[in-house]
């Protein structure tokens, strides 16, 4: 009786044993399983494009309500934030204008928990869109693009953003519709906005709406007052188109290329529209029809993809494409030239003399959106890097309305000023520029004509 009553103690704690060896492996599978539960898609596409999103802090001056700017005590200082989105890994990001208009230091948060003080580089106001740059010690993450040409009513949208100052707040929802107009105040007009009633709240301007794959599709940029769930994003499509030709203007403001990209589509690649007769594009043999692929080893999937590879680069600095034309792949070296090299702008004093190149503004579309007592004034396309417009802190979007006295509606305004045989005693001379709602001046040292040096 002993014997077999040992060696059935010694079953059961066999039996035992390995009962709790069971259970345990059936804890860690729940648990691994509940961990993936966990892990829903959702979690997966914050994951994917969180570390691109940046909170942005300033402070800005604002009218009163009475709005009688005249008056001494009549503006205010008021603290305003908002969201950005990473768009190159050297600390390029884009935005909404109204985040960053009037604030004199943009102050920005990274997903790391850094803080920097970006630098405006260019702006479009009529689409409300603008692109700020920080100063990268390695890399940044990158938000993924993704498309608003085939979004559909009902599926799943995420806004990240820095809602009421709390950084980096989530929001989900669903798209309400599409291709919606909001007139926000009598100078601000939207077309063709997504709807969504993922929660936007004040300080998520600038910030993404993400599809269920992480991927970027609006920019998150109003909300209905007085409403509930009702939030309006601009469409990436559009984002996209205006950040290109912002960072076409700021690569011009370095380089000659001669190449501009086309509206067609195509399944990888940007497709060349026009070159500049006596280009380095067209010199280095680049037709209009060719799909550009690469940038040395940058692969290009979309025209911004191109623009970011050029920006930063140099006068001589060469660089070799990968372009499809008919079918085949074909290498192209090209050579980059110096802006100044732009008949169109060399041509011009204002190049040459203050370091801006000046579009003129059409009377009609001037006045449209602007309520100012300037008649006119002239588009600033481009600055050239390190000169004395560049040192003011004149960027591209910038609208020039005067010089010392008299006002800038034309090009032969600005020549008329910059030729003037007394222009040495105006200098520094003073320049007056729009830029949003305000108004804003300071003091050019420009060097004097060469006529006026005689």
């Amino acid at each position: 009786m002993t014997a077999l009553t040992a060696r059935s103690d010694r079953f059961c704690g066999r039996r035992l044993w390995v009962a709790c060896v069971s259970f345990a492996f059936l804890l860690i599978a729940c648990r691994v399983e509940g961990s993936e539960l966990r892990n829903t898609p959702i979690v997966k596409a914050i994951q994917r494009a969180r570390g691109a999103v940046v909170n942005i802090r300033g402070e800005k001056t604002v009218a009163s309500a009475d709005g009688q700017d005249s008056q001494a005590d009549s503006t205010r200082r008021v603290n305003g934030m908002g969201t950005g989105v990473v768009i190159d890994p050297r600390g390029y990001i884009i935005t909404n204008f109204h985040v960053v208009d009037g604030v004199r230091e943009i102050l920005v948060a990274t997903a790391d928990g850094r803080r920097r003080t970006a630098k405006l580089i260019a702006r479009d106001m009529e689409t409300d869109l603008a692109i700020i740059k920080i100063e990268a010690e390695k890399p940044l993450p990158v938000v993924p693009m993704g498309a608003s040409a085939d979004l559909l009513p009902g599926e799943t949208v995420i806004a990240v953003g820095n809602a009421y100052g709390y950084e980096h707040t989530v929001t989900r929802g669903i798209i309400s519709a599409l291709h919606r107009a909001v007139q926000v105040n009598d100078a601000q007009y939207y077309n063709d906005l997504i709807q969504t009633d993922a929660s936007i709240n004040p300080g998520n301007s600038g910030g993404p709406l993400l599809n269920i794959d992480g991927e970027m599709i609006g920019v998150n940029v109003a909300v209905r007052a007085g409403a509930q769930g009702i939030g309006f994003a601009i469409p990436v499509d559009k984002v996209v188109e205006v950040a290109v030709g912002l960072l076409a203007a700021r690569n011009a403001n370095n380089t000659w290329i001669g190449v501009e990209s086309s509206s067609a589509s195509s399944a990888k690649g940007m497709v060349v529209g026009a070159v500049e007769a006596g280009s380095p594009a067209a010199e280095a043999g680049l037709m209009a029809g060719d799909v550009v692929l690469a940038v040395e080893d940058e692969e290009v999937a979309w025209p911004l993809d191109f623009q970011r590879a050029m920006l930063e680069r140099k006068p001589g600095e060469r660089v070799r494409l990968t372009v499809r034309r008919d079918g085949d792949p074909v290498k192209i070296d090209l050579a980059l030239a110096g802006a100044a090299k732009r008949t169109n702008v060399a041509d011009q004093p204002a190049w040459e003399l203050m370091g801006v190149e000046l579009k003129p503004i059409p009377p009609e579309e001037f006045r449209k959106n602007r309520q100012t007592r300037y008649r006119g004034g002239l588009m600033v396309v481009a600055v050239r890097p390190h000169s004395a417009a560049d040192k003011q802190g004149i960027v591209p979007g910038d609208v020039l309305v005067g010089m010392h006295v008299w006002e800038t509606a034309t090009l032969d305004n600005v020549a008329y000023i910059l030729g003037r045989p007394d222009f040495a005693t105006l200098n520094p001379v003073k320049f007056f520029i729009l830029r949003g709602d305000e108004t804003l001046y300071g003091y050019l040292p420009v060097a004097a004509p060469k006529t006026a040096q005689r």
